[in-house]
């Protein structure tokens, strides 16, 4: 096994991520005391193919993946002006994810490794998020609260460093985006349900229905959504078989705000609970407009400074795998393997080793 080498230079980090239902392919340049820098980056998302099965099918997404995978890294190699030789370390998603998906992202870097003589490091899909605020104009510094929004995943951790990580609370059944995109589906939306959710609540009252704030004063971090998109379908059986246009709005605002709440409170809860003065959002939920703007209010009015990924970073992307990567390497965490027997972890909770 390799041991993480001392920084005389510049590095390159090839990050590669294939999880679920869009391939991200990304160069990151780093160096011993350099911030991390974003040499290019590719994306392709599989919406408009899962959109006629209301959801993702794992068989076509991980035939997607292989016929985007290597396409892509041509394309970042080029416009980064840079030549497979140039490469560094090769990371991928190793977990969690869709196993077949994240086989071919472990692949295709492995493979690489091999042909180049390079390590290679399976990253945590979380971790990727977790870190990905350090690749926007304004990075935080550790420590740091962090509010994990993404896919069947809602977690507030408590970062003091790369790798270092306490869990202070997560879901107990549904996650934040399952239930914007359960809920969604109740109202007939299509998918990805959470943004079509979303837009529609912009012409919604938010008010109107008074849906459940699950777990609200519980005592504790943990969340709980799977009440509240019950609560939406009893909601639509009272509206009756034909509800205008307007009480879907309506009901739309009104899971938006209940949502919003929780990760509101939950998030100020967590801060009080550290001491902790900054706060980090990451995963897809964490570009929802309204949550923005209610943490925004709040960082202001209880003094706490606010981080996100920059919005193109908000969903899964190959950017922040290789960020983790080279962030583990830079303080020598990294395992790196020089044998390329490649392995995925698609149940995987994160600071498990």
């Amino acid at each position: 096994m390799d041991q993480p080498a001392t920084y005389t230079r510049a590095m390159i980090f090839l990050g590669i991520e294939s999880s679920c239902d869009e391939t991200g392919v990304a160069l990151i340049e780093a160096g011993a005391e350099r911030i991390p820098r974003l040499r290019g980056q590719a994306l392709y998302s599989q919406i408009d193919m899962h959109r006629a099965y209301g959801g993702v099918v794992p068989e076509l997404a991980s035939r997607d993946h292989i016929r985007r995978v290597l396409p892509l890294t041509r394309e970042v190699m080029r416009d980064a002006q840079a030549e497979l030789r140039d490469i560094d370390m090769i990371a991928f998603t190793r977990g969690p994810g869709l196993a077949g998906a994240l086989l071919v992202g472990a692949g295709v870097a492995c493979a690489l490794g091999a042909a180049l003589g390079r390590p290679v490091l399976g990253v945590h899909h979380l971790e990727g998020h977790l870190l990905s605020p350090f690749l926007s104009a304004d990075p935080p510094t550790f420590p740091f609260v962090a509010l994990l929004v993404s896919g069947g995943h809602t977690q507030l951790m408590r970062v003091d460093d790369v790798g270092a990580y306490t869990l202070l609370g997560e879901t107990i059944d549904d996650a934040a985006g399952e239930a914007f995109d359960k809920s969604a589906k109740l109202l007939g939306l299509g998918y990805p349900g959470g943004p079509a959710l979303a837009e529609l609540a912009t012409r919604g009252d938010p008010a109107r229905f008074d849906l459940p704030r699950p777990m609200l004063r519980s005592g504790d971090l943990s969340f709980s959504f799977a009440g509240l998109k019950t609560a939406v379908m009893v909601t639509l059986r009272k509206l009756g078989p034909s509800p205008s246009a307007q009480d879907h709005a309506d009901l739309a605002a009104s899971t938006q705000a209940a949502i919003v709440d929780v990760l509101t409170r939950k998030s100020l809860a967590a801060l009080q609970s550290t001491g902790l003065t900054r706060l980090v959002v990451a995963g897809g939920v964490g570009a929802n407009t309204m949550l923005r703007t209610r943490l925004g209010e709040q960082a202001a009015r209880w003094y706490f400074t606010l981080h996100y990924p920059e919005l193109a970073l908000c969903t899964d992307n190959g950017a922040m795998i290789a960020l983790a990567a080279a962030m583990r390497w830079q303080r020598h965490t990294a395992d790196a393997r020089v044998d390329h027997d490649f392995n995925v972890r698609p149940r995987w909770p994160l600071g498990a080793p």
